[in-house]
C-alpha cells in the first residue's frame, strides 16, 4: 500500500510540474495575441488602399496585365500554405493543412498543375514526411513576421506569376492562411491572390458607397501596374502572417488554457486516490495493531489460566 501511495505522489508532482509549464504557456501566448492584433489593425488599412489604386488603374484602361487579367486556359496555379513554426497551438496547423490539401484537389480537378509554398515548419514537415514536392519553404518567424520576412516569400512567388507557364511560371496564385476573427474564433481561409478579382472588389466599394477618382497613368497604365504587383502581393502576404500569427497565438492559448485545466483536474483525481490509499494505510496499521493487542491479550489470558 507504501509503494501505491509513493506512485500517486510522484504523479502528482509530475503533473503539477507539468501545469506550471501550461500556464506559463498561456499567459505568454496572451500577451503576445494583443501585439499581433495591433499589427493586423495596422496593415489592413494599407492592403486596402493599394486594393483600390490596382483597382482603379484596372479599370482605367485596357492594359492586360497578370495582375488583372485572367489566362484564357490557365495550365498552372501556385498555393502558399501558410503554418506554425511551433507546436501546442491544438489544430491550427492541421487545420491550414486540410485546407490547402481541398484547395490543392479541386485545382488539379480543373486540370491545373498545382505548385505548393509553404511558410512554417509544421507544413514542410507534413509534406516532407509524405515525401510531396515543396516548389519551395521558408521557416523561422511565423510567431512574429516581419515585412522583410513578407519580401523573402513574394520574391519566388512573383518571379513565378511574371514568367512564361512553359517556363514553369503559374497563371494563378492563392494563398491559404488562418484568419483571425477573434480570440476564440480563427478561420482557415483560401484565397486567390493573382489575378485580382476586379468585380469582387469593385462589389465591395459599391457596398462602401465609394466612387473610384479617374486617374491618368504616366509613364503608362501597365507600367503601373508593373510597379504595383511586387507592393500589392508583398502586402497581402505580409497581412496574411500577421493574420496567421494572431491565429495561432490565440490557438496556442486555448490550447494551453485547456492542458492546464485538464492537469487541475488531474492532480484532483490523482490526491483523491493517494487520499484513499493513505486512509486504507492507515486502516491496515489499526487493524494489525488491534488484532496484535487482542492475540496478546489472549495470550496473557490463557497463561494466567
Amino acid at each position: 500500500m507504501g509503494a501505491q501511495l509513493r506512485v500517486y505522489k510522484r504523479r502528482i508532482r509530475s503533473v503539477t510540474a507539468t501545469k506550471k509549464i501550461t500556464k506559463a504557456m498561456e499567459m505568454i501566448a496572451a500577451s503576445r495575441i494583443v501585439k499581433a492584433q495591433r499589427q493586423v489593425a495596422a496593415s489592413t488599412p494599407y492592403a486596402s488602399e493599394l486594393n483600390r489604386a490596382v483597382t482603379a488603374v484596372a479599370t482605367g484602361s485596357n492594359t492586360k496585365h497578370p495582375l488583372t487579367t485572367e489566362a484564357e486556359a490557365p495550365a498552372r496555379a501556385a498555393v502558399l500554405l501558410i503554418t506554425s513554426d511551433r507546436g501546442l497551438a491544438g489544430g491550427y496547423s492541421s487545420n491550414a493543412i486540410k485546407a490547402a490539401e481541398k484547395l490543392t484537389e479541386r485545382l488539379r480537378g480543373e486540370g491545373k498543375e498545382v505548385d505548393t509554398y509553404i511558410v512554417g515548419r509544421k507544413g514542410v514537415a507534413y509534406y516532407g514526411f509524405r515525401e510531396r514536392k515543396v516548389a519551395d519553404s521558408w521557416t523561422g518567424f511565423t510567431d512574429s513576421p516581419t515585412y522583410a520576412d513578407a519580401k523573402r516569400v513574394a520574391g519566388p512567388l512573383i518571379e513565378a506569376v511574371t514568367a512564361e507557364t512553359a517556363a514553369g511560371g503559374v497563371d494563378e496564385l492563392h494563398i491559404v492562411f488562418t484568419e483571425f476573427v477573434s480570440m476564440m474564433t480563427q478561420n482557415p481561409v483560401d484565397n486567390r491572390m493573382l489575378p485580382l478579382s476586379l468585380d469582387k472588389v469593385q462589389e465591395e466599394e459599391s457596398k462602401k458607397d465609394e466612387i473610384l477618382p479617374l486617374f491618368d497613368f504616366e509613364p503608362s497604365a501597365e507600367d503601373v501596374l508593373d510597379a504595383l504587383l511586387p507592393r500589392y502581393v508583398e502586402s497581402r502576404i505580409y497581412n496574411a502572417l500577421l493574420q496567421a500569427a494572431a491565429s495561432e497565438h490565440a490557438a496556442r492559448r486555448r490550447a494551453m488554457k485547456a492542458a492546464t485545466d485538464n492537469a487541475g483536474e488531474l492532480i484532483k483525481s490523482l490526491s483523491r486516490l493517494a487520499n484513499a490509499a493513505r486512509q486504507a494505510e492507515i486502516t491496515q496499521e489499526i487493524s494489525e495493531i488491534v488484532g496484535g493487542a487482542s492475540a496478546l491479550a489472549d495470550a496473557n489470558a490463557g497463561s494466567d489460566k
